[in-house]
């Protein structure tokens, strides 16, 4: 299925939500499985200002991408990892649980719909955001009797407006992203609000963005607003283990497995202290909207901490270059990633 491009500024393209022909939209009930749902025209949605999303919050969405690959076709990455972190995040905050077959069904027929605002090849990725949330009026805490479910979808650019740059962040100590035992490995749409206030505080001073350290034991590195951590010291690749506070990142995952697999380095998820991390050879960040990004400066306690020579470094370099030459289908597939619409 080939549709001509919508005639947009692909060369300047923002990483912004652009409006497109039309939304997934599904209801289901409390005691009901997700299984009805249609393709609507894009625009906005009528809730009650009761709702369970607007009161307390009851609600979790995915963030993933399709793209133009090199073999001129539009292409999902792991789609079958969101949908089980979907799965799980819909269970954690009480949400009829989203099935894979039902996810994966709303996600291709929006992309199906919209295909001709998916960039052309080397021009940005079509951005999809699935969302549920509680729709029931409620002034009482308690999950609601009944959910909605969209999924939207927006052509974007390079998250980095001046390109991929070595970060200078933060780490904070006045602020945590997560608690342990919380909702911070589900992808709960409350869980970002927490990072707004120190984000906004780090920008005015010139950082990037802010890095959160452990709730339970500040002496170790967390992740970022939304994105996760890796150190490279020597030959070992080293990030904070997935325990109840951290989201189990697709990017995360796929880094872990480029960097063992294909690039032979010795793969640690542990404890990432911050003295390890402060003198590591390479740091960078990892996630659906930055990919792999160096980061080149820490600051802590007023003090600068250059990171290996401040730059790019190889290793990093190397695994952002594979994990978009597999992504776009410029290089073969070893692990059955792409997934073809």
């Amino acid at each position: 299925m080939k549709k001509e491009k919508q005639k947009m500024n692909w060369e300047n393209l923002e990483f912004k939500v652009y409006p497109t022909r039309s939304i997934w939209k599904g209801e289901c009930k409390s005691s009901e499985s997700w299984s009805s749902g249609q393709l609507v025209p894009y625009g906005e949605i009528k809730i009650s200002p009761a709702s369970t999303i607007l009161n307390y919050g009851q609600g979790v969405f995915e963030g993933m991408k399709a793209y133009h690959s090199a073999k001129d076709r539009i292409v999902l990455f792991r789609p079958d990892r969101n949908a089980k972190r979907m799965s799980q995040s819909t269970q954690r905050l009480c949400i009829p649980e989203m099935t894979k077959d039902y996810f994966l069904e709303a996600v291709t027929e929006t992309i199906k719909d919209n295909m001709d605002y998916v960039p052309p090849y080397g021009k940005g990725s079509m951005y999809i955001r699935p969302i549920t949330f509680g729709i029931t009026p409620s002034i009482s805490v308690g999950p609601a009797s009944e959910y909605l479910f969209i999924v939207f979808c927006s052509p974007v650019g390079s998250y980095f407006k001046s390109g991929v740059k070595p970060l200078n962040l933060l780490i904070s100590k006045e602020y945590h992203r997560a608690a342990p035992k919380g909702i911070g490995n589900a992808k709960a749409i409350g869980n970002y609000s927490a990072s707004l206030l120190p984000g906004l505080k780090a920008k005015s001073q010139g950082y990037n963005e802010v890095i959160y350290l452990r709730a339970s034991n500040e002496d170790c590195i967390e992740e970022m607003g939304s994105a996760n951590l890796f150190a490279l010291s020597g030959k070992t690749l080293k990030t904070p283990k997935l325990g109840g506070s951290i989201l189990p990142g697709v990017t995360r995952d796929s880094v872990l497995k480029i960097a063992s697999e294909i690039l032979g380095l010795q793969i640690e998820e542990g404890d990432l202290s911050i003295d390890e991390f402060l003198t590591a050879d390479e740091a960078f960040c990892t996630g659906t909207a930055v990919v792999v990004t160096p980061i080149g400066k820490v600051t802590k306690d007023g003090e600068d901490h250059v990171i290996g020579n401040g730059d790019f470094g190889p290793i990093t370099k190397t695994l952002r270059e594979t994990l978009l030459n597999i992504q776009y289908e410029k290089m073969d597939d070893p692990f059955d990633w792409v997934f073809p619409i």
